[in-house]
């Protein structure tokens, strides 16, 4: 039993890890896109955005789909649209069928990432369920690195559509290795109906705003970054390199802070560190040296990590049992309208000022804005009676 959950957690991070790999094929291609389909930098925050719109109305109704037709049937079908929308853009070079399969895969994205975490619990609730969730969301960044890394390499050696094909082939995979090896564990249980007990809305509201600013601001890095450095004379795959070291570091560090927090007591402390380094240092990489601009980003790629596990907690710390899983639908949906709509905000900017690094710096913008959140939410925490 011990080495099959062990197991079970690969073939779910790797599933999931073919969602951050498609999600950051538009970043890790932006320069070549742009070229292709004649775009501008609001056009690729479009494309970003698109992909996570879904959740928006998927968030709250994902738990009680997979009730009614089975977890693995349901992220073998979002995987499947995953492939479907991969290959629209495969076989199609048009602008309107990029947009149309960026939200087809999306979908399918949104509702693998919803029902997935779900199926982890059922393996690992009360066995070393802190760990096995730490590694699962580190496919995240993980995937995100693994994209910037090789698909600017894949199109460098063939074209554009050598490297969508590349990123359908990897969803292919995740989806064989899902089909084969998972299974649901003996007893696992089935995900509680939705209900709408009184939710503390003032405060989750701002829980969900840090977490939502938080990964936009993360999303401005793998977004725009590379069309940043290639801007200032990097090559494409140097700039994804850097990028990728970015997550790579970024993915280390996630535990980490979480052990700290678990260890301190210091949650808002370390949360707080962590977002200021952001929001100092990132708004300096543009008018850095080279040899600078990668000591910059492995350092704040290290210190923003560790807010992701501590931000995570809030939510479960201000929400009774009774209205959790509404609760946590509510948070999930507030953060996918934050990230559909940011990436197309700070692309038009980057637009209107003709520099992609006004992208950094709104996120950094973002992680300051965060920290007065922050100082919002421990104030109203402290006025809830005890979750």
């Amino acid at each position: 039993m011990l080495s099959n959950r062990w197991l079970i957690l690969a073939v779910l991070f790797f599933a999931r890890f073919t969602m951050a790999f498609q999600f950051q094929s538009i970043g890790a291609l932006s320069p070549l896109i742009i070229d292709t389909y004649s775009a501008d930098f609001s056009d690729i925050g479009l494309l970003v955005g698109l992909y996570l719109a879904p959740g928006v109305v998927i968030a709250i109704p994902g738990s009680a789909i997979a009730v009614r037709f089975g977890d693995k049937r349901v992220v073998a079908l979002g995987m499947l649209m995953m492939l479907a929308g991969g290959g629209l853009t495969t076989l199609v070079t048009d602008w309107n069928v990029l947009v149309g399969s960026r939200l087809l895969a999306g979908a399918g994205g949104v509702i693998l990432n919803v029902v997935m975490t779900k199926m982890l619990v059922d393996w690992f609730a009360g066995k070393e369920i802190s760990t096995a969730m730490a590694i699962f969301i580190n496919s995240w960044p993980v995937g995100i690195a693994a994209a910037l890394l090789t698909l600017p390499l894949i199109a460098a050696s063939g074209d554009l559509t050598l490297a969508w094909w590349a990123v359908t082939a990897v969803i292919l995979a995740g989806l064989v290795l899902l089909l084969l090896f998972y299974r649901s564990p003996m007893g696992a249980t089935t995900a509680p109906s939705l209900r709408i007990a009184q939710l503390p809305v003032y405060a989750l509201v701002l829980a969900s705003t840090i977490w939502a600013l938080y990964n936009a601001a993360l999303a401005m890095v793998f977004s725009f970054g590379p069309a940043l450095l290639k801007d200032q004379g990097w090559t494409l795959a140097a700039a994804g390199s850097v990028i990728s070291a970015f997550m790579v570091v970024f993915s280390i560090a996630v535990p980490l802070g979480g052990i700290l927090a678990d260890k301190t007591g210091r949650a808002n402390a370390i949360i707080t560190v962590s977002l200021a380094a952001f929001a100092v240092l990132m708004p300096l990489v543009p008018v850095l040296p080279p040899f600078a601009v990668a000591v910059v980003f492995l350092i704040v790629g290290g210190l923003f990590a560790l807010a992701a596990g501590p931000i995570m907690t809030l939510p479960s710390s201000i929400l009774p049992p009774a209205s959790r899983t509404f609760g946590m639908g509510v948070f999930f949906s507030i953060y996918y309208v934050v990230m559909m709509v940011a990436p197309r905000v700070a692309g038009e900017l980057a637009d209107w000022t003709g520099n992609a690094g006004i992208a950094l710096i709104t996120g950094a913008g973002m992680a300051a804005f965060c920290i007065l959140v922050l100082f919002l939410f421990a104030k109203a925490r402290r006025k809830l009676a005890p979750a």
